[in-house]
C-alpha cells in the first residue's frame, strides 16, 4: 500500500467511524423524546438524559488524544468502537430509569473519538494539508443528523413490532440495535483496511512533556473558542427538536428534519473552514465566524411579543398601545439557524487549524484538551439552557446565552490581536497569524 493510499484509508475510515460514533453519541436528542413518554421523565430529567452522554464524551478527550499519539490512532479508534457497542446493545433492553441514565452516560464514550481521530490524521498528513484533512474528518459531526433523519421514521414505522424471534424490538429500541451492529462492523473495517504499521509521533514522548503546552493561556483560549463553535453546536443539536415542538407546534419528524438543516452546514462546511483557514489564516476566519454568530444569535434571542406604551385616553380607549411587535416565524427561524450552523462549521475547523501550527508535536494533548473543554461546554450548556428558560420564562433565552459567550470570545481574541499589533506593528501585520 502506497503512502498516499495509506493516508486516504486513514482519513476515509476515521471519517466514517467518527460519523457513526457521533450519531451514537447524540442519539438521545431524538430518542429521549419517546423515552420521556415511556418512562414518565420530567423536563429536567429529559435535559439530564441528553446531557449525560455529552459529559462522558468530553472527559476522556484529552487522554484519547494522547493515547492516539502514543499508541496509534488505529488502536484507540477500534477500542472506542467496541466500548461504545456494549452499552448501546444493552440500551435495547433497558426497563429501569436508573439503568437508563447509567447506560446513557456509558454510551457517551463514543464522543471521545474526535480527539483520537484528530491526532491520528495529524500524524498522517503534512502541515500544508492538515487544515483540509482535519476539516474533512471533523465533518463527521454530520452524524448528529443521522438519528434525526432515520429515528422518527423507524420509531413510528416499527412501534410494537419484534424481529429475530424477539431478539430485537421496534420503536425507539430498534435504533440502538442497528447502531450496535454498525459499530462492530466499523471496528472490523478499521482493523482490516487501515495500515497496521501506524504512525505514533508521541510514542517516545513522556506524558509530562506531552502535557507541558497546557500551561499556556493560548490553549485555554482556543478551548473557549471551541466551546462556542462546538459545545454550543452539540447543545443546540440536542435542544432544537424539543424547541421546535414547543415553540412552533410541529410534529417530531418535522422537528427532526428542521434540526438537521442546522446540523448539515454546521458539519459539512467544516472542510471548507479548513481550506479557508489554510488560505486566509485561522484568526481571520474566526473573526468572520464570531460576527456571524453574534448577528444570528442576537436576532434569535429576542423574545416574541411587543412593547406596551401608556398613552392618553384620546389615543386609545384602554390608555395603552402595543407597539413594535416582534415575532420570528418558523421560516426565518430556520434560515437563521442555518446561517448560525454554517458559521459554527467553518469556525470549528479554524480553531483546530491553530493546533498543529503552534503545537506540531503535541497535537494529541492540545487537541484533546480543546476538544474536551469544548464538549464539556456542551454538557454544561444543556442544563443551563433549561434553567435559563425556567428562570426567565422566555423560550428564546438559550440564544442569549450563546450571544453572550460569543461576544466574550470575540473581545478576548481582539484584545490579544491588538496587543500583538501594538508590540510589533507595522512590520508584524502580515505575519501575526503565525505567531499567536
Amino acid at each position: 500500500m502506497t503512502d498516499r493510499r495509506e493516508r486516504t484509508s486513514v482519513l476515509a475510515l476515521s471519517f466514517i467511524a467518527f460519523t457513526l460514533m457521533f450519531a451514537v453519541w447524540l442519539e438521545f436528542g431524538i430518542l429521549a423524546i419517546p423515552i420521556q413518554k415511556e418512562f414518565g421523565l420530567s423536563d429536567t430529567q429529559f435535559y439530564w438524559l441528553t446531557a449525560l452522554p455529552v459529559l462522558n464524551g468530553s472527559i476522556w478527550r484529552l487522554f484519547t488524544g494522547i493515547w492516539a499519539d502514543k499508541y496509534g490512532g488505529r488502536k484507540v479508534m477500534i477500542a472506542l468502537l467496541l466500548l461504545s457497542a456494549i452499552p448501546t446493545a444493552l440500551l435495547t433492553r433497558v426497563h429501569s430509569v436508573s439503568v437508563l441514565f447509567i447506560l446513557a452516560f456509558l454510551i457517551g464514550i463514543a464522543g471521545n473519538s474526535f480527539s483520537a481521530g484528530i491526532a491520528w490524521n495529524s500524524a498522517w498528513f503534512e502541515r500544508e494539508h492538515q487544515g483540509f484533512a482535519l476539516g474533512l474528518f471533523g465533518a463527521g459531526n454530520v452524524g448528529a443528523s443521522i438519528t434525526k433523519l432515520i429515528g422518527p421514521i423507524l420509531i413510528t414505522a416499527t412501534a410494537g413490532a419484534t424481529y429475530l424471534g424477539g431478539l430485537a424490538t421496534g420503536g425507539w429500541r430498534l435504533v440502538p440495535a442497528i447502531y450496535t451492529v454498525l459499530l462492530l462492523l466499523m471496528a472490523l473495517s478499521i482493523f482490516l483496511f487501515t495500515p497496521r504499521k501506524d504512525r505514533m509521533p508521541g510514542s517516545s514522548v513522556p506524558l509530562k512533556m506531552q502535557l507541558e503546552p497546557l500551561k499556556e493561556i493560548r490553549v485555554w483560549r482556543f478551548s473557549l473558542y471551541y466551546t462556542v463553535v462546538f459545545g454550543a453546536y452539540v447543545a443546540l443539536s440536542s435542544m432544537l427538536p424539543k424547541y421546535y415542538e414547543a415553540q412552533f407546534g410541529v410534529p417530531l419528524w418535522k422537528a427532526a428534519l428542521l434540526t438537521a438543516l442546522f446540523i448539515f452546514p454546521a458539519s459539512l462546511l467544516r472542510p471548507l473552514g479548513g481550506s479557508l483557514s489554510d488560505r486566509f489564516g485561522a484568526r481571520r476566519i474566526m473573526y468572520w465566524t464570531f460576527w456571524v454568530m453574534i448577528l444570528t444569535s442576537g436576532i434569535l434571542m429576542m423574545p416574541q411579543g411587543h412593547i406596551v406604551v401608556e398613552v392618553a385616553k384620546t389615543k386609545s380607549a384602554s390608555g395603552i398601545v402595543e407597539v413594535m411587535p416582534w415575532h420570528v416565524g418558523i421560516v426565518p427561524f430556520v434560515i437563521l439557524t442555518i446561517l448560525l450552523g454554517s458559521a459554527m462549521g467553518i469556525g470549528k475547523a479554524a480553531v483546530y487549524k491553530h493546533i498543529p501550527e503552534y503545537f506540531p508535536t503535541h497535537v494529541g494533548a492540545v487537541g484533546g484538551l480543546v476538544g474536551m473543554l469544548g464538549a464539556l461546554g456542551g454538557f454544561f450548556l444543556l442544563p443551563i439552557f433549561g434553567y435559563v428558560q425556567a428562570w426567565t420564562g422566555i423560550k428564546s433565552s438559550p440564544f442569549a446565552v450563546l450571544f453572550l459567550l460569543t461576544v466574550i470570545c470575540l473581545i478576548w481574541m481582539h484584545v490579544v490581536v491588538m496587543k500583538i499589533l501594538q508590540k510589533h506593528a507595522p512590520d508584524f501585520l502580515h505575519i501575526f497569524e503565525r505567531h499567536n
